[in-house]
């Protein structure tokens, strides 16, 4: 039962969680889940992972906070080491993904003043979703999010998701535009995977109009999809990048990584945190990317989704409300022919936690070290939810 002390925020909410091992969770009722969406995925090494729970308790015991008036020994080493990995130049810690990109569309607007532009516009997709800040849910793309929050922020201008022609056509007629805002593959728009040379199109329409290219990967990176960053998958570099989720494995921390293009732009007075980067936040962070990187998380990502492809196929063909199979890496999704909210309770009953977006997508977001046994429970409770329908 939801304590009436809180905002009604997220509706009802019938499960209480107590515990966490690994890719499993328990119920106040000592009722024992397979999470299929591991916190949105936020807990990629699973819940209570012994690595980060050292790193968490060993600097609590130190130093939790000191904010930004001093140097953050922890924040410095997580920061070279996210540099190393992207193959970018700089970044900025803060407390999430809303205001990582907040922080991504504050260089925007810097860039575009350099260039003597005092209205510059962000180029931004239709089913997008970027943040619950005024600045960053008036940049996502689905009307629900903005109803009853107008005036939205002005500098925005909206295009079709994987339509590179409608981008070309906006960059004849605005010349106001100065970067794009895009998730690689749109999560909360329905795990919508863009065509193979969309993004490399998009990068390649940015440097010939000398616009910013700015991915969204709050969702697609530490692992998600197969490799440290989405863009990894292809021959590029953005010019901005923002992370968060898994990146402190459920300790909240985002970042924005900047390229060459955009790492001076940012000042001393141009953007701060009182938490951001923060010892205990940073400790976290630093524990995840390591046992990421040591323990061949993104490979075992891009593995395991086509494990979990090929058996959801298997399960599901013949199936008539079954509309599609998709995914990269261990962000997948099953689309469905009817919305499908319902499954979340039915699925909870039979001990699997998923979820639902886009009205009839169910979204599977897996720990990133997932058994095979755990992938064929997954496989097998889900393709039962989904066969004994609503």
């Amino acid at each position: 039962m939801t304590s009436s002390a809180l905002m009604n925020n997220y509706g009802t909410r019938k499960l209480t969680l107590t515990k966490g091992d690994g890719s499993w969770v328990w119920d106040d009722q000592g009722n024992r889940y397979l999470d299929a969406i591991s916190g949105i995925a936020v807990c990629g090494l699973g819940h209570a992972h012994p690595t980060v729970t050292k790193a968490i308790a060993d600097q609590a015991a130190t130093l939790s906070h000191c904010s930004n008036l001093f140097n953050i020994k922890a924040q410095e080493t997580l920061a070279e080491r996210l540099i190393d990995i992207s193959g970018l130049s700089k970044l900025f810690f803060s407390n999430s993904g809303a205001e990582a990109n907040e922080a991504a569309i504050k260089l925007a607007r810097l860039f575009g003043h350099s260039k003597d532009i005092d209205e510059p516009a962000i180029i931004v997709m239709q089913n997008s979703f970027h943040g619950r800040t005024l600045a960053t849910l008036t940049a996502t793309g689905n009307r629900k999010v903005h109803a009853g929050f107008e005036p939205l922020v002005r500098g925005f201008v909206r295009a079709p998701f994987n339509d590179l022609e409608a981008i070309k056509t906006i960059a004849t007629n605005n010349k106001n535009v100065i970067a794009v805002l895009v998730e690689p593959i749109q999560g909360e728009g329905g795990i919508r995977v863009p065509d193979e040379g969309y993004l490399p199109g998009l990068r390649q329409i940015c440097d010939e109009q000398d616009w910013l290219f700015m991915l969204d990967e709050i969702q697609t990176s530490n692992g998600r999809t197969g490799r440290y960053f989405n863009y990894q998958h292809y021959d590029f570099l953005p010019d901005v990048v923002t992370t968060a989720k898994g990146l402190g494995n459920g300790v909240p921390i985002g970042a924005c990584l900047a390229g060459e293009k955009a790492a001076e732009l940012m000042q001393p007075g141009s953007h701060g945190s009182t938490f951001g980067g923060n010892p205990l936040a940073c400790a976290a962070g630093l524990a995840t990317v390591e046992t990421i990187i040591n323990e061949n998380l993104c490979e075992k990502a891009e593995s395991m989704g086509n494990y979990l492809q090929q058996q959801l196929g298997k399960q599901l063909e013949g199936c008539e409300s079954v509309v599609d199979i998709r995914g990269q890496g261990l962000m997948l999704a099953v689309e469905l022919n009817t919305p499908c909210a319902g499954l979340v309770d039915k699925a909870a009953k039979k001990g699997l936690l998923i979820n639902v977006t886009a009205e009839s997508v169910i979204r599977l977001l897996p720990t990133l070290n997932l058994t095979t046994d755990e992938a064929d429970q997954l496989v097998n409770l889900l393709s039962e939810v989904i066969k004994q329908g609503l």
